[in-house]
């Protein structure tokens, strides 16, 4: 009994800590500008209590169905809370969006951790309330209804937090936005809608992998486009290339550059699928598709208003939108087994403005030892339509 309450304690205490650290990326890290914005994580320092409670009276069970039982209910709430706060890192660090919970897809994944660990702390607490020899069925009935309480009040006050500050950052809309217009009297299209690319744009994109959590290394590209004509330069340093890369082109002229060598004359075939933002609206997101396109819901991006959505993607057409994805997989690389997702966002203007995205699949179809690899990368197309000129480099 003694070895399964110490499993216990140890499964209540990685929730106490995923849950903490949720908490404080929230408090420390969500600053969009609103008026309540400590507010909204002092609400998600509520969940904290829940999981510590159940280190102090882990819902010890008799019987080793009932402890399996009890067991991965705890481990299910580990896993559903890993990859939810993942997605919170992201958006917090990679010039994410302003808006915690824009639409119930995004909610339920953390509704499903907090009442499993919820309950995994009530069955906890009603032991210690009824005692040890009360009946099962009283023990889970009174679990039950705390854990449903608890989950009540803490949902209430951290979504009335977030969604008021979300309202208060509507209501006062910014003066002016790299992403986008800043109009909050307007709806951005549908995710199957009309989807353009700015005539002109600064476009900045990362692609990065790893093989079982071991990293293959990072590509950082700058660049800016003008119709056609685009210019953009790399630095890369993945265990598949190293050096600067680039490629341009000016009127019915191409260049390339690549490690210890400068700009070549190149063909435009050669650098047709390289022109940035227009290659991911092309190859991706034509409208056959996003005919199933997951609307994510309304969120703010540095005050520019957008729709978030997501589709399914397989590995030849995430690479055929992001050429780049080479400097990891390497040329060549067969993908055809590979699936991963990509998100969007429509601004106002009806025009993509960020895609984030990955892939994976087995890593020794990239010709590495391990089992599974995996391939993200995130690009932004900002100061949209604006006056720009791209300068031919020189040879």
């Amino acid at each position: 009994m003694r070895v399964r309450i110490f499993e216990l304690r140890l499964l209540a205490a990685a929730l106490t800590a995923l849950w903490a650290f949720a908490a404080g990326l929230v408090l420390v890290g969500y600053r969009p500008g609103g008026p309540i914005d400590l507010l909204v994580g002092v609400a998600a320092c509520l969940a904290v209590p829940i999981p510590a409670a159940a280190l102090v009276w882990p819902p010890a069970a008799r019987g080793p169905r009932a402890f399996a039982a009890v067991a991965w209910l705890g481990l299910g709430a580990l896993l559903v809370l890993l990859p939810s706060i993942g997605g919170v890192v992201n958006q917090l660090l990679d010039r994410g969006t302003q808006t915690l919970l824009p639409s119930l897809e995004a909610a339920y994944p953390w509704v499903l951790a907090l009442v499993a660990t919820s309950l995994f702390a009530g069955l906890g607490v009603a032991r210690r309330l009824l005692g040890g020899t009360s009946l099962r069925r009283e023990r889970l009935l009174a679990g039950t209804g705390m854990a449903l309480a608890s989950t009540g009040v803490v949902s209430l006050a951290f979504a009335g937090a977030a969604v008021a500050n979300d309202i208060a950052l509507r209501d006062m809309p910014a003066a002016s936005s790299r992403f986008g217009p800043t109009r909050t009297d307007i709806e951005p299209p549908a995710c199957d809608g009309p989807l353009a690319t700015g005539s002109t744009a600064r476009v900045e994109m990362t692609v990065d992998g790893d093989v079982d959590q071991r990293t293959l290394g990072t590509g950082t590209l700058t660049g800016l486009r003008s119709g056609l004509d685009f210019r953009w330069s790399a630095d890369v340093a993945t265990e598949r290339a190293l050096g600067t890369f680039g490629a341009a082109r000016v009127g019915d002229e191409a260049w390339t550059l690549g490690p210890r060598r400068a700009w070549m004359t190149a063909s435009i075939s050669s650098v047709a699928a390289l022109d940035l933002d227009m290659e991911v609206v092309e190859a991706s997101l034509a409208p056959t598709d996003r005919v199933t396109a997951e609307d994510r819901g309304l969120e703010f991006v540095e005050g520019a208003r957008a729709r978030h959505c997501r589709i399914a993607v397989d590995g030849p057409t995430f690479a055929a939108a992001f050429p780049q994805v080479a400097w990891i997989a390497g040329d060549g690389a067969d993908l055809h087994r590979w699936r991963g997702q990509l998100d969007y966002w429509v601004f106002v203007d009806g025009e993509l403005g960020r895609a984030a995205g990955s892939v994976n699949g087995g890593a020794s179809d990239i010709g590495l030892d391990g089992i599974q690899a995996t391939i993200g990368t995130t690009m932004i197309a900002i100061d949209r339509d604006a006056p720009a000129t791209v300068v031919p480099p020189v040879p």
